[in-house]
């Protein structure tokens, strides 16, 4: 496995082309409609980003791995996407790795998306787009990771959260169907589990480029005195340390996706370190995005509030960061 610095040509391609079909099927007057409604998923925006093949990125077949998902998942945060992307994409990785013939049986609808699964691990009481998921991804007390089959058995009451832009319901699995996909102790369920949290860290990175991008642009056509507001020191410094926050924090997350790829031993210390420190930067720079735009930040029209609750959510989910921070230093025998 030897490590590149840079992305080669057809990453560099798949994220364009996920960027290209967001930005057709993802607008700013999409998004507000979706976060005015009750649905907790969009079907036109899913299908376009299922038509190129993501859902199946991670399945053994597909000859790419957790950096070329992390890709994906960047890009998705950086458009503030609504869908179980992360969910789908684990649940195919694991349903297609595991010996279960029952779950296999669906690893064609799962890999095409037209069946929805979504991501119900660890203690999180609140689950993305669990109305329209058709499978949650779950794992139970014994630490066992099975598919669970939406229907008799699973409750779903929709709460009102931060993150308007991916919904969440409390989910309940009492009597459901449920297919075992890897028992207790399998080294299995604690690498998909790490790969969970890249591709949350991934997702906290694209948002945390957008806070950046958006306040730049700002900052060059506000005018004040006669003057574009980006030619003040002080708002100069504050958009620099939001890029020596971001930028730096790229290079971590891709070598936390690389070492779970070449399966280095540091791997599960990488992905907790990277989901701790990218949701930190997330929540840092959505602040400052807020602050450099004055405002008009505060408004719900202009948008930006999106990607500040996206960065709430994406800090809790699975664990904050300080609960990640100790188990990096339990890992490195601290």
């Amino acid at each position: 496995w030897p490590m590149r610095f840079h992305l080669s040509e057809e990453q560099i391609a798949i994220q364009d082309a996920v960027r290209g079909t967001l930005a057709d099927n993802w607008s700013m007057d999409h998004l507000h409609k979706f976060a005015d409604s009750e649905s907790d998923f969009d079907q036109p925006s899913w299908d376009s980003l299922m038509a190129l093949g993501l859902a199946g990125i991670l399945s053994p077949d597909s000859g790419m791995g957790l950096l070329d998902a992390a890709l994906v998942s960047e890009v998705a945060g950086e458009a503030a996407a609504a869908g179980p992307l992360i969910g789908q994409m684990l649940a195919v990785a694991a349903v297609s790795r595991s010996s279960s013939d029952a779950a296999r049986a669906h690893l064609d609808a799962l890999a095409e998306g037209t069946s929805i699964a979504t991501l119900a691990l660890g203690d999180s009481a609140y689950v993305p787009c669990a109305k329209a998921a058709h499978f949650f991804l779950t794992d139970t007390r014994d630490g066992a990771l099975s598919l669970v089959e939406a229907g008799d058995g699973v409750s779903i009451e929709a709460v009102r959260s931060t993150d308007r832009s991916r919904p969440v319901s409390q989910v309940c699995f009492d009597g459901a169907k449920t297919h075992e996909l890897f028992a207790a102790g399998d080294p299995m369920v604690a690498k998909l589990f790490d790969s969970a949290l890249v591709l949350i860290a991934a997702d906290a990175l694209g948002g945390a480029q957008k806070c950046t991008d958006m306040s730049v642009a700002y900052a060059k056509e506000r005018e004040q005195f006669g003057q574009p507001i980006g030619q003040f020191q002080a708002l100069k410094h504050q958009l620099a340390q939001m890029a020596l926050e971001v930028e730096p924090a790229r290079a971590q997350l891709w070598y936390a996706a690389y070492a779970h790829d070449a399966e280095l031993d540091d791997a599960p210390r990488a992905a907790a370190m990277a989901k701790a420190h990218l949701c930190d930067v997330y929540v840092r720079t959505a602040r400052a995005a807020v602050a450099a735009h004055g405002g008009i930040g505060y408004t719900w029209e202009y948008g930006l509030n999106y990607w500040f609750r996206r960065a709430a959510f994406d800090r809790a989910w699975l664990g904050s960061p300080a609960e990640h921070r100790a188990r990096a230093a339990d890992l490195a025998g601290w």
